[in-house]
């Protein structure tokens, strides 16, 4: 058997590490065993003509088109097709002329003699037909897919270019490097009113993410996607890199520069669904609708309005986990976010399941291929690039998701903490000086046992029309007159100050990881609205409006560069990942101080009360100095915290005689203490 698919004794003896990791799931012992089996058979059947995975997921290397000694050849896999035909330039369209051989298992080729048969750029389609029926397709395993301006038809486009030629050919992502993540948008990351490109973004938005100190940028809609406003997630072409932004090459440089400033770039992955479109994308290419996807009401997801893969066909996880390792081997991606995990896990895709019981994760309303297709692709990507770093957006709390397969496990490295943003929400909706402390640490401080997470306090989704980013739903329509430090607003007052309390808090207890979405570092205000028949296709609100963070004498300057003091404290500090230990946690005074390591962490939430000469008890002699404030003047705070002064601790008679110090606890602040060297 397969090296990769034999797990050894483990699932023979239950004898898994989660279940020492999490006691709780020992009724679920057999599940697990089952579940790992199921991997194992199915990896062993994948590789039967295989060395490996990597060896295994080489579709792109074999359909699509290719330049050999002879000339070209152009390969397709449609089963169910009748007929074949490529056309394209090179033949003036012609629509019999080149027609394609089937082969075995549902093949077609068809060679062009000639290096020049077919030319850098050409535009081309391949003609299918079904039963009668016959339509005009993209080719799957195409590269490149453009749109006509007139008719906004697409169509694919042979794509050799010379080759890219990489500045920083072996980047690699440290093992010290934290994943802070900035998770962005090329098309909406330029000030003006358009479409971005990927060689704006590299040249006039990676600088910005360097200096703030993100240590990591997360692309989305990287994927052919015929329709913008989807923000990529309606994917139509698996192979091709969006030339929403730029041609593959400009794609290429945006990576080799990121890489150069030592920033990892981490793809946004949609294998959860796909989109329903038939002339730009996917769905029943051969004629039928069950190539890729799930028969019947099975292969449609209502909600979001599109196709779902059915990853129980070996053909399916062939072509899915070969885009894996075209985006890998292509354009030296560092790892992927994927998206919609819990979609992908249950039948019901979580849509109004409450995952409140064990048993909800191993009943038949998970789908078990989806399971081993996660387990193969986790797999995968590690065996090319053991550094990568795979992302898991789960809201269902899979057991195991972020654990090695051989332990149990599904095999990410981390897992997106969807419940926070949520719980910040639900948390603004009420008084302030209502805030359970106990509430908030559970919330911020919880997570799977030994498994890793990514903190976020806000969703990209809440920038988007409709919803709202925390400041905004904080500072409303304030935000429109009152950002100037001119003006005076308390609304504004408690927008900015809870703003950098929420971002920190969120930041340094215990998660292994953050993300933002680009602009929410500084408040970005309003919403994000693509351009649509209902605002007469308007890009006013899909863009970044960078200088307001440039502009001193807006609150959103101050944000921002407490922002980048915040990151860079907290890389030089090394406290991601470790677990605090809470000092005190009061409601009554809507306290929280947790320590870490020589850090301190002092929270003070209520609206309007501050304590002077609160005993904060420390458990440990030292010197204690103020590191970072969020009442420093220079981030829009108040200065009622004095930087300068030494806090040295003492026996506490308040605390029976533990050793602390005294110190004043302004309200709406937040601010670390470092203990100074002895």
């Amino acid at each position: 058997m397969n090296q990769q698919c034999d797990l050894g004794e483990k699932d023979r003896k239950l004898d898994y590490h989660i279940l020492q990791l999490d006691p709780w799931l020992e009724p679920f012992a057999s599940a697990i065993r089952q579940r790992e089996n199921a991997y194992t058979d199915c990896c062993a059947k994948l590789l039967e003509q295989s060395s490996s995975l990597a060896d295994f997921a080489n579709g792109h290397h074999y359909f699509g088109f290719h330049r050999d000694q002879h000339g070209w050849v152009y390969r397709e896999w449609a089963p169910e097709a009748d007929a074949l035909y490529l056309i394209g330039d090179f033949n003036k369209w012609n629509r019999s002329t080149h027609p394609l051989t089937k082969k075995k298992h549902g093949e077609w080729e068809i060679r062009l003699p000639g290096a020049d048969a077919l030319k850098h750029a050409s535009k081309v389609k391949v003609i299918v037909h079904h039963k009668g029926e016959v339509k005009d397709r993209i080719p799957l395993y195409i590269h490149k897919a453009i749109q006509d301006p007139e008719t906004h038809d697409f169509c694919g486009q042979i794509w050799m270019p010379e080759p890219y030629v990489w500045q920083c050919p072996q980047y690699k992502i440290s093992p010290e490097s934290i994943p802070l993540i900035y998770e962005v948008h090329v098309g909406m990351a330029q000030e003006e009113p358009k479409i971005g490109t990927y060689r704006e973004f590299a040249d006039n938005i990676l600088p910005r993410v360097v200096e703030l100190g993100y240590h990591a940028i997360q692309l989305m809609a990287v994927m052919e996607h015929p329709y913008y406003a989807s923000f990529g997630y309606h994917v139509s072409n698996y192979f091709a890199a969006s030339s929403w932004f730029g041609t593959p090459e400009d794609l290429k440089y945006l990576v080799d520069k990121a890489h150069q400033m030592g920033i990892a770039v981490l793809m946004d992955l949609v294998q959860s669904h796909a989109v329903k479109n038939t002339l730009e994308g996917i769905n029943a290419f051969d004629g039928t609708n069950e190539q890729f996807f799930h028969p019947g009401e099975r292969g449609n997801h209502h909600a979001w309005d599109s196709k779902l893969f059915n990853y129980g066909k070996h053909e399916v996880i062939h072509f899915l986990l070969s885009s894996i390792k075209y985006w890998l081997e292509e354009f030296r991606f560092d790892g992927f976010r994927f998206d919609g995990v819990t979609s992908m896990l249950y039948l019901d895709h979580g849509l109004g399941t409450a995952f409140d019981r064990y048993e909800k994760y191993f009943s038949s309303n998970t789908d078990p291929d989806a399971v081993i297709y996660l387990q193969l692709a986790n797999q995968l990507i590690h065996e090319i690039k053991p550094d990568a770093w795979t992302i898991a957006e789960d809201m269902s709390g899979m057991p195991g998701m972020c654990l090695p397969v051989e332990d149990g496990g599904i095999g990410f490295d981390y897992r997106l903490a969807m419940g926070m943003p949520d719980y910040w929400i639900r948390l603004l909706e009420q008084k302030d000086e209502d805030w359970s402390m106990q509430s908030l640490w559970h919330e911020l401080t919880t997570s799977r046992p030994g498994e890793k997470q990514i903190a976020y306090a806000e969703s990209h989704d809440q920038a988007l029309v409709g919803d709202k980013t925390l400041i905004f739903r904080m500072a409303d329509q304030d935000m429109y007159w009152h950002m100037s430090k001119s003006s005076q607003s308390l609304i504004i007052d408690r927008a900015v100050a809870l703003h950098k309390m929420i971002r920190m808090i969120t930041l340094t207890t215990g998660s292994d990881g953050y993300l933002t979405f680009m602009g929410n570092e500084f408040g970005h205000p309003e919403w994000i609205d693509f351009p649509r028949q209902g605002n007469n296709w308007s890009f006013a609100h899909c863009r970044r409006q960078w200088h307001l963070a440039d502009e001193q004498n807006l609150w959103y300057y101050d944000l921002n560069q407490f922002e980048k003091a915040l990151l860079n404290l907290v890389s030089e500090m090394g406290i991601i990942g470790e677990k605090p230990a809470a000092l005190w946690i009061d409601n009554e005074f809507n306290l929280i101080v947790y320590k870490n390591t020589r850090y301190v962490f002092i929270y003070n939430f209520h609206p309007v009360r501050s304590i002077d000469a609160f005993p904060l008890p420390i458990y440990e002699d030292g010197v204690y100095r103020v590191r970072l404030s969020t009442d420093d003047p220079k981030f829009g705070g108040q200065d009622r915290i004095d930087s300068n002064m030494l806090y040295e601790t003492e026996s506490l008679k308040e605390q029976a005689g533990n050793q602390g110090i005294k110190i004043y606890i302004p309200c709406r602040t937040a601010m670390i203490l470092q203990k100074e060297e002895s």
